[in-house]
């Protein structure tokens, strides 16, 4: 049997360490690296550093509140009160920019099915047991008109709500298994890239909507398209410079680039975990 404590711990490092992660790939178009700013003349990679850090007692709290529980409508509530503390923090931490919003959503949701299972489950698993909480309603929810929110309203997209509801399909179609095919042949750093550039060109991510409207995000589609067609991840660096001319950042499919590796750090932890068992037994 697994120790809450323990677990929650180390759900919450892995949580903030596969935010850190996102962050650090480099070169991201649109978006905030180790190298530049992306479109975002309000965020720095310190600044997105600082903000995944501040979130680890959220993944913590969430996780404990749903160890060995049950998908509920009271779950649901507790994960979104402790999202909503894990935002003030976030805002306290980045003198008011939404840097991971989205994030504390998606991997908060994750972190909880990861809990409700002791981590005992495939990646699949996880998404549809997060998809069975998100579906739960949450009557808390202060009224709010994000960026993202008016988006959706605007051009009848789903967004990052409904993608959860629906467990995720865009991590289990795209993301997670060309992250997989690619480590068996390439490597982790590209493993990452691949994931990010299909989550982008099948995303109808309501961050390139807000920012370029219908052309903006088919123009980002299609070329990410290109670029995971042709392998050739040098192609990112032009990428980059077109976007920021464009204004263009594809911050949902960062989100769930960050929650693709999350889903395989979970994974990892559990295999090692029986590999463990087995050379002691």
């Amino acid at each position: 049997m697994q120790d809450a404590h323990t677990f929650s711990s180390v759900l919450a490092d892995l949580a903030v360490a596969s935010l850190i992660e996102e962050v650090s790939l480099t070169p991201k178009p649109g978006l905030v690296d180790q190298k530049d700013q992306g479109s975002h003349d309000d965020l720095t990679y310190t600044i997105m550093v600082k903000s995944a850090n501040c979130l680890r007692n959220t993944f913590y709290k969430m996780a404990m509140v749903a160890f060995g529980e049950k998908p509920s409508q009271y779950l649901r509530e507790k994960i979104g009160e402790i999202g909503r503390e894990g935002e003030q923090a976030m805002y306290q931490a980045t003198n008011g920019v939404n840097t991971h919003k989205g994030a504390i959503w998606s991997l908060g949701l994750l972190t909880a099915a990861a809990a409700i299972h002791s981590g005992e489950c495939d990646e699949p698993t996880l998404c549809f047991t997060a998809g069975e909480i998100a579906r739960f309603e949450d009557r808390f929810i202060p009224p709010q008109l994000t960026n993202g929110i008016k988006a959706i309203n605007k051009y009848g997209v789903n967004g990052a709500k409904v993608e959860a509801q629906l467990a995720f399909p865009h991590i289990r179609a795209y993301s997670l298994p060309i992250f997989k095919s690619s480590l068996n042949q390439y490597n982790y750093e590209v493993a990452k890239h691949h994931a990010f550039l299909a989550l982008m060109a099948n995303l109808d991510d309501t961050c390139l909507l807000h920012r370029g409207g219908i052309e903006g995000l088919n123009y980002a589609k299609q070329y990410a398209a290109e670029v995971l067609e042709s392998g050739h991840l040098n192609d990112l660096e032009t990428m980059n410079e077109d976007f920021k001319n464009r204004y263009l950042s594809p911050g949902g499919s960062a989100d769930l680039l960050a929650a693709t590796i999350y889903l395989n750090k979970i994974s990892q932890m559990e295999l090692s975990k029986k590999l463990e068992f087995a050379i002691n037994h």
